[in-house]
């Protein structure tokens, strides 16, 4: 098992691409703190593992509180003590346009930045500790190349790129890996937060559309971004660290 007894906590691991890497992850035999703002779904998504043979714990946080972020990563690591696996994967799509709020410029920074990095550092001590982790940011190719939907998406994963990079050389010396996936489109609850319209034909024919763009001529599944997040946290890239790797279907080639 490429991660057996070891410690990963997810964000934003109850549904879409986190629900697939926790599960992915636990029957690889790591033990998965699942961190989600939902607590029904986070206790669905671990219900699930556990019925499938696995170890997982649900944590029911908000991420834009650091208090709360703050007190999480001091259970784990009263706990467990070290951390093998962070995956930062929380983000949410953000509002459209360049006319935002203040409100909404706030939420974006909050939900797709500042979690991440915050929880990066309180965890800190504990990825020292597992001697040889990993820690995977959830960007997008919309932070590699334009995008006309949300530049405040843009802006933001475009952030955690330059943060990889930062993050992987701060800490290589601590053995600590520090990579991004950038996934395209994928078949998620909040895919069609994207087009910013309430009616469902509109939205799948926006969604058709643009899939038709794409080289391999489909969105991606969950379970396939989590393939690659589960070889990033795996020995299976012992020697990778301060990179993206797109995860695309060919976008990011044209």
């Amino acid at each position: 098992m490429l991660l057996k007894d070891k410690v990963a906590l997810i964000t934003a691991g109850a549904s879409g691409m986190g629900r697939a890497g926790a599960e992915a992850f636990a029957r690889e035999g790591a033990h998965v703190v699942v961190v989600d703002v939902n607590e029904a779904a986070a206790k669905e998504t671990v219900d699930g593992i556990q019925a499938a043979g696995g170890s997982a714990v649900a944590e029911v946080v908000d991420v834009r509180d650091l208090g709360a972020l703050k007190a999480l990563a001091d259970r784990v690591t009263a706990e467990h003590g070290r951390l093998h696996v962070l995956y930062n994967n929380v983000g949410i799509p953000g509002a459209a346009g360049l006319d935002l709020t203040e409100e909404e410029w706030d939420l974006g920074i909050e939900v797709n930045g500042r979690a991440s990095f915050f929880l990066s550092g309180y965890l800190i001590d504990a990825l020292k500790a597992a001697d040889g982790a990993s820690v995977i940011f959830t960007s997008s190719t919309s932070g590699l190349v334009g995008s006309p939907y949300s530049p405040m998406y843009s802006f933001t994963k475009g952030g955690v790129i330059a943060l990889v990079r930062s993050m992987a050389l701060a800490h290589a010396a601590d053995k600590i890996r520090v990579n991004a996936i950038a996934p395209g489109s994928v078949e998620t609850p909040g895919l069609p937060g994207f087009f910013r319209i309430d009616d469902p034909e509109e939205i799948e024919r926006r969604k058709q559309a643009f899939f038709a763009t794409i080289p391999l001529g489909r969105a991606s599944q969950p379970e396939e971004i989590a393939q690659v997040a589960l070889f990033l946290a795996s020995d299976m890239s012992s020697y990778v660290t301060g990179v993206t790797i797109p995860v695309d279907g060919g976008i990011t080639a044209k």
